[in-house]
């Protein structure tokens, strides 16, 4: 393949975080069509601070980059070297991750076609274990002058491409660049066959990092676009930027439609814990809020656990929390919107018979707990301040089927008591998955929230199941 200009680039920065770290040092190496190559390179004042590690690693002090140009005012000049070039960079997705969010906050966009030089090595030496830099310069005698400087690691680069052309039949390095270059920017950890496989169906998506770390699970009723969405961010997200540069292996499985993807991607993250999956991992001391009577007849809210009691068939739940803290906050509120007594609702302890409770000072009580309001009309307005977060019982004796149809696929996911307990495609399947069902299925509030919301559609079969 031919191209009018590339441009090998290296760029030191503060630390790897593409939105709040800030570039340092540029340094590349531009080549026209001709072979003409022109170095060029520039300290960059990132206006913040230089972590002491970094300027161990680089040599870049704060010192050093006091008086050197801001990106804003070099971007003008760089954006124009770059233009139209081929884009080659070590870890290309960092570099250009940088680029393209400095270039975007001097308010320049930037695009190019981008060509890393990990994945092309792995491309070239898929027997070779090692793709790093220090690993590139010791096999191809590649001359070091200041490792960790912008401009020597960019013309590590250039050499390298030189080595390459001068050593390799032309069809060979032009079939890999063919195939790299049509392909979205792939980490570099990936084989470059790594998404041929994936089709776009429902189903979930598994990112495993180094000695098959889980790192992420997703969903999506397109699996092929939504993978791909991942690399193709240019970094505007952290998190996938450190996906990007963690990922060693991708695995899918299919699903009917999107309650089998939901349901999937909702026990993977409990079972497998990704590193990634921060809020769907936590499900916390689940509980909620259940109105009882106390000896004297009066309804007050009782705090309770999902892991004292069945919360799939307990009557009178209201609201789901992950933490009593946040289940106390969310009656206070609701205290604060509808003129609750705090005393009533066992959130403020009386200081003395016959005392009001706080909020009746604040007039935002209507007296209950004096006796200016009788305490079934209290207790009708309790009623009616949590009936939104009313917790439904489970509606079946037993364990049910959601048949799940697309083309000739027919998934049943078996669910009881807001539990799923797995997907069949077969009898077999199906009755297995009901004979080991535990006696009584744990309670997921993520689990009972896809739920809630699947029973109402319209074109869900649902099955009654019962044990063989």
């Amino acid at each position: 393949m031919n191209f009018d200009k590339l441009v090998f680039l290296d760029l030191e920065t503060t630390g790897t975080n593409p939105v709040a770290d800030r570039i340092t040092e540029i340094g590349l190496v531009e080549v026209d069509a001709s072979g003409k190559a022109v170095h060029w390179s520039s300290l960059v004042n990132p206006e913040v601070p230089i972590p002491s590690f970094i300027q161990g690693l680089t040599g870049i002090s704060n010192a050093m980059v006091k008086d050197a140009p801001t990106f804003a005012e070099l971007a003008p000049a760089l954006h124009d070297r770059l233009q139209g070039a081929l884009f080659i960079a070590h870890n290309a997705r960092f570099d250009y991750g940088f680029l393209r969010n400095a270039f975007s906050e001097a308010g320049l966009p930037f695009k190019a076609d981008v060509l890393c030089t990990v994945k092309l090595s792995r491309a070239l030496y898929p027997g070779e274990r090692k793709h790093n830099l220090d690993s590139l310069i010791e096999r191809h005698a590649l001359k070091a002058d200041a490792r960790h400087r912008a401009l020597a690691d960019a013309d590590l680069l250039w050499q390298l491409w030189q080595k390459l052309k001068a050593t390799l039949p032309a069809e060979t390095l032009g079939a890999a660049l063919q195939s790299l270059l049509q392909r979205p920017s792939l980490p570099s950890h990936l084989p470059t066959d790594a998404l041929d496989a994936i089709p776009d169906t429902p189903g979930v998506y598994l990112f495993y990092g180094e000695n098959d770390m889980p790192l992420y699970v997703g969903k999506s009723v397109r699996l092929r676009q939504r993978v791909l969405s991942h690399f193709n961010s240019d970094h505007k997200l952290y998190k996938d930027m450190r996906l990007s540069q963690q990922l060693h292996r991708i695995e899918v499985r299919q699903t009917a439609g999107e309650i089998g993807a939901l349901l999937l991607e909702a026990q993977l993250v409990k079972d497998l814990q990704p590193v990634h999956n921060r809020l769907l991992r936590r499900q916390g001391d689940l509980c909620a809020w259940r109105l009882k009577e106390d000896d004297k007849g009066h309804t007050l809210p009782v705090l309770t656990f999902a892991s004292e009691q069945d919360f799939g068939r307990a009557d009178r739940l209201y609201g789901l929390f992950s933490s009593k803290r946040k289940a106390e906050a969310a009656l206070r509120e609701l205290a604060e919107a509808h003129q609750l007594c705090l005393l009533q609702l066992g959130l403020e302890g009386r200081v003395g018979n016959g005392k009001p409770c706080f909020n009746w000072q604040l007039k935002r009580c209507k007296g209950v707990c004096i006796g200016k309001e009788a305490e079934s009309f209290h207790r009708a307005r309790l009623e009616g301040a949590l009936a939104n977060l009313h917790v439904k019982v489970w509606p079946w004796p037993g364990a049910v089927g959601l048949v799940e149809r697309d083309g000739d696929r027919s998934d049943v996911h078996v669910v009881n008591n807001w539990c799923y307990l797995g997907t069949a495609r077969s009898d077999d399947e199906l009755w297995t998955l009901l004979e080991q069902q535990p006696s009584r299925p744990a309670f997921d509030l993520d689990t009972y929230k896809i739920l809630s919301r699947a029973l109402t559609r319209k074109d869900l079969t649902i099955r009654p199941l019962s044990p063989a």
